[in-house]
């Protein structure tokens, strides 16, 4: 039977406030164990939430982003269960009204695009950590993140392989980290963290199957390999004759598998109600307005948009939009120029200027190349002045190191490409009168010979000799 793959993705960001969503308490990540817990937060009788305003400011930011409606009114409720690292024994979220409802994600994958609709975005706290490595038989509880703003962002079940859910990850990703600037995304500490919500069924039909949530995927080649193991093993027990249980599970890196970890809770299992400690949340539309008056004109995929329109390859333009700096320097560059040279330009700044910034630990923002040496550079590619090898492996790391211009370093070093047509038909000739047999081998269709020979001639001028101009007379004095 051919099945087919169902996914849905429910994403915690955690919000870049200083303090956290009900107390004054600091969201500093790798403090000290409980060092940034406060009564708030560890639930001494008598405390009360107060709701921290620029943790409402970032989800109409995100609401507003996504083309969402931002719910005027909107309700926070207890979400009622025990564990060791809730000390209330209950978590602060939003159910029934949310503060964010709809909206849309907009992915690119393998030349197509596909639109991921969200089913909502709602508010609420993070709950602390349990610690089991070096504690012997105990079992350590830090409440340093109980009280963290989280935003869950939840999708519609529109994903139809792991390959789109993590397309769908990264430009969510991309979105709030560097479009909106709520979240710092740091996935290694938690602050950006995917559950799967994963199921399979025959191709064609209309109703979904049993699904498994996999909770807490940290980086997008977990996010992915959870997903393949998942659908394989769920289309296992099926074609077996089995029924998939509804559960929640845990993706074992070091195995490379789900496994079960408790049977999955509904709404009704949390006993949701509203939270009498704290009123309904208003939003008024002059701050709605405000809000979208602060957000950026363009995202980074209005950006990537736009390279596309110049003419940068889709590979390389996904590469250059992959955060805010580089985007803006890399449109600032290719903006205005020749056709001809945008694909240089581009090629440019991914290889030898990245290679110099890595080298360095430098952003972009500090490079010692500018736009406007990184434009002459790719004019004298287009004109034949010199070679794109020779662009990239010697001019530029050469205006980095500040030994002058493009123009400078080229006479200076002795680059100029040999153009002159006389010049190369000579050598050329030489070449072919040298190599008999791999002459032959070309007419007898053997392609691997002719890059022997543009390879000899342009030995011979010592790497000067324009490749465009040596291939082309090899070609009409062999067909000769």
């Amino acid at each position: 039977m051919n099945w087919e793959t169902v996914i849905g993705i429910e994403t915690h960001a955690q919000l870049s406030t200083r303090s956290k969503i009900f107390s004054s308490a600091a969201t500093t990540f790798g403090a000290a164990p409980n060092t940034q817990a406060c009564a708030v937060d560890i639930a001494l009788p008598g405390v009360l939430p107060v709701v921290n305003r620029e943790v409402i400011a970032r989800a109409v930011r995100f609401g507003l982003a996504v083309g969402a409606s931002i719910n005027r009114r909107s309700i926070f409720a207890r979400k009622n269960y025990f564990y060791p690292d809730l000390p209330k024994g209950y978590q602060i979220s939003q159910y029934e009204m949310p503060i964010v409802q709809g909206g849309s994600i907009g992915i690119h994958l393998d030349g197509k695009e596909k639109t991921i609709r969200l089913t909502r975005a709602h508010l609420e706290e993070d709950a602390g950590k349990s610690l089991h490595e070096g504690l012997h038989d105990f079992t350590g509880i830090d409440l340093n993140r109980a009280g963290t703003p989280l935003l869950e962002i939840v999708s519609e079940p529109d994903m139809r392989s792991a390959q789109e859910a993590v397309e769908y990850a990264k430009v969510l990703h991309k979105l709030v980290v560097e479009d909106i600037q709520i979240c710092d995304g740091n996935m290694q500490e938690g602050s950006f963290r995917c559950d799967a919500n994963v199921s399979v069924r025959p191709a064609g039909s209309d109703q979904l199957g049993t699904r498994c949530e996999i909770k807490n995927l940290n980086s997008f080649r977990f996010l992915e390999r959870a997903i393949e193991f998942e659908v394989k093993r769920q289309i296992g027990i099926l074609e077996d004759g089995g029924k998939v249980e509804q559960e929640t599970r845990l993706y074992d890196a070091s195995n490379d598998e789900t496994r079960s970890m408790r049977s999955k809770e509904d709404a009704h299992d949390y006993r949701y109600f509203p939270d009498p400690d704290l009123l309904p949340l208003m939003v008024s539309e002059d701050w709605i307005e405000e809000i979208r008056a602060s957000m950026p004109k363009t995202t980074l995929e209005d950006e990537r948009a736009e390279l596309l329109k110049i003419g940068v390859p889709s590979y390389q333009a996904e590469q250059l939009t992959g955060d805010r700096a580089t985007s803006t320097f890399a449109l600032g560059t290719v903006s205005g120029t020749l056709p001809a040279q945008v694909p240089i330009l581009s090629s440019l700044i991914l290889g030898p200027l990245r290679a110099k910034l890595n080298e360095e630990n430098l952003d972009i923002g500090q490079t010692k190349v500018s736009s406007d040496q990184l434009r002459q550079l790719s004019q004298r590619v287009v004109d034949g002045t010199v070679s794109i090898t020779a662009a990239s492996s010697v001019v530029l790391p050469a205006i980095w190191a500040g030994e002058g211009g493009p123009d400078e370093i080229i006479e200076k070093r002795g680059l100029k490409q040999i153009s002159d047509s006389g010049e190369l038909e000579k050598i050329c000739d030489d070449v072919i009168a040298a190599n008999p047999r791999q002459v032959e081998d070309y007419r007898a269709g053997k392609d691997k010979a002719f890059n022997s020979l543009v390879g000899q001639v342009m030995k011979a001028t010592k790497g000067k000799g324009n490749p465009q101009q040596v291939s082309e007379i090899l070609k009409r004095k062999l067909a000769g």
